[in-house]
């Protein structure tokens, strides 16, 4: 997917943003005043990731505070309201789970049920918007200065996590998981999409943040060159942080597979009255066919008691996104020694790393519109401190108690549609609108050379072929999956369970998935409709010229 699409159209809007020299509204209206629609549509993608992704810096936050503790407060679970015992429902999730739903976002039933806005949540959802503000404030001058630290730092705390994650007991089985195939999956076109949409959202394409970076490059700048060595970068870097995550998750399943089989060996002991040291955790399979066999009616009695221990079923339960990064890390964090520390490491990498994504996506919406000449003339700072108050405003719904089920909402919805579109479209545009042989011509006065067959098979054939083919997956499997659902926390289950979007959930997916998409048809029938009035006007105009004569 990397060499298929990632590369080639990351070359291609490095090269449209160096050449028309403006924001992605401003360079595909140079391109098409038809196609100006596209880069509003990237606007708005940006825009949604803008106003929900802050959120993961505002939890972030929430968890760097709380990890200046002697006890980590997700590793045991509070008392209750009677200070009598754990809270009930802590117990029957896990304390991890129990800070995440019940501490960090106070979480609702269901997303039509909403307690209002959480005050802490509140407080660093605003503190993430404020220092985002800082990054940004002058312009690019400032940001790109900020990029060097938020872009090295991550990766001191990866090779420092890599060593430990290396030495914890398990990691091994964690590796074997990641590098063992399963060619099922290979076959599920949805593995496809997902492997696009992280292309996509890993390299930035389709956002129009790398039109809005490469417009401030020299004119003859060799885009190439870099297109091809962050690309490089950015896939081992992924790799190289997936080690590291898998490490860390083998040392998660093996010690909750190996806590499940010291379970089962305390209840084989208690049953049978057993002595201590008949039954180890290297033979409780064993034991347990033999007790089966020699005592097969009191084994009987077990029936419901005895837990399914698997470390392969522990390795493979799908855990991602907000749920690997603040439920499944933080397990694994408070078994470690020193966990503060890990904690405070840990937490202050995701800010970096989520600090550095808004700041490209931001630069995607601020750059286009101030090619706009009304906008203009605002000075830097006021206009980009409007744009982050704006997204603050409209942010603030994510601190809601219910705010965990939009934000779902937008991760789902808000982008990989729109990405998949978006890219079809460039890259149909740049070949058969464009021209192939124009923008050659472009390149070449850029960088001095053609670019080879390799791009331009690229951009005629294969990844507009395979886009469409993605594309077409992505509908199908949107209306074969019925009505659309989400994970509701039920706090007397003491864990998540999937439920259907109301109504106003499943219009609220339909606007997200047509709002942006909808903005290029809508553009180019605006201007298609000015073209026909002015043209009228002037034929009137001509018409009245020659009467007069």
């Amino acid at each position: 997917m990397l060499v298929l699409e990632g590369v080639p159209l990351f070359y291609l809007e490095l090269a449209i943003g160096q050449k028309m020299r403006l924001g992605s509204i401003g360079a595909w209206t140079a391109i098409s005043p038809y196609l100006g629609g596209l880069g509003l549509a990237s606007v708005v993608t940006s825009l949604y990731l803008c106003l929900y992704y802050n959120i993961i810096n505002a939890w972030s936050f929430w968890y760097l505070f709380h990890s200046f503790q002697s006890v980590l407060p997700w590793a045991a679970c509070p008392l209750n309201a009677n200070r009598t015992g754990p809270s009930e429902e802590c117990e029957r999730a896990t304390p991890t789970q129990y800070f995440f739903y019940r501490e960090t976002l106070n979480i609702s039933p269901s997303i039509e049920e909403n307690g209002g806005i959480h005050t802490g949540q509140a407080l660093c959802f605003l503190l993430a918007w404020v220092i985002t503000y800082l990054f940004i404030v002058r312009g690019v001058k400032s940001t790109g200065k900020v990029v060097y630290f938020t872009a090295t730092f991550p990766y001191v705390v990866l090779f420092i996590y890599l060593i430990r994650g290396f030495t914890l007991h398990g990691a091994i089985n964690g590796i074997k998981y990641m590098f063992t195939p399963k060619m099922e999956e290979l076959a599920n076109p949805t593995t496809w999409i997902n492997a696009a949409t992280q292309i996509f959202f890993s390299l930035g394409l389709g956002f129009g943040s790398l039109i809005a970076f490469a417009s401030y490059n020299q004119y003859h700048n060799n885009f190439e060159r870099q297109a091809i060595i962050v690309s490089l970068i950015n896939s081992g870097t992924s790799i190289f942080s997936s080690v590291v995550t898998f490490a860390i998750y083998g040392f998660k399943a093996t010690v909750n597979y190996e806590n499940c089989l010291e379970r089962t060996r305390i209840l084989l002991l208690n049953t049978f009255s057993l002595s201590e040291d008949s039954i180890t955790i290297d033979n409780v399979f064993e034991r347990i066919v033999e007790l089966n066999t020699t005592h097969p009616e009191q084994f009987a009695e077990l029936n419901g008691k005895l837990e399914d221990c698997n470390l392969e079923s522990e390795l493979s339960t799908a855990v991602e996104g907000t749920g690997l990064a603040f439920i499944v890390y933080s397990e694994a964090i408070k078994n470690m020694p020193l966990s503060q520390l890990w904690s405070v490491l840990y937490f202050i990498m995701l800010l970096m790393l989520g600090m550095g994504s808004m700041l490209g996506n931001i630069t995607a919406i601020i750059t286009p519109l101030r090619d706009f000449k009304v906008l203009s003339c605002i000075s830097t700072e006021v206009f980009n401190g409007i744009v982050c108050f704006i997204c603050l405003l409209l942010g603030l719904g994510f601190t809601t108690t219910s705010g965990n089920y939009w934000f779902t909402m937008f991760n789902d919805y808000g982008a990989t549609f729109s990405l998949l579109f978006i890219v079809l479209i460039e890259v149909i545009t740049v070949s058969y609108i464009y021209g192939i042989k124009r923008f050659e011509r472009d390149i070449e006065d850029m960088l001095g050379h053609r670019p080879n067959w390799y791009w331009k098979i690229m951009w005629a054939g294969v990844s507009p072929l395979l886009l469409i083919g993605l594309f077409l997956f992505y509908i199908i499997n949107y209306i074969q999956g019925g009505t659309p659902t989400y994970q509701a926390w039920n706090k007397d289950l003491g864990k998540s369970e999937q439920i259907e979007y109301p109504l106003f959930g499943q219009a609220f997916i339909g606007l997200l998935l047509a709002s942006s998409v909808s903005c290029v048809p809508l553009t180019a029938l605006y201007v298609f409709c000015q073209r026909r009035k002015h043209a009228q006007r002037h034929m009137q105009q001509h018409t009245v010229n020659t009467v007069a004569a």
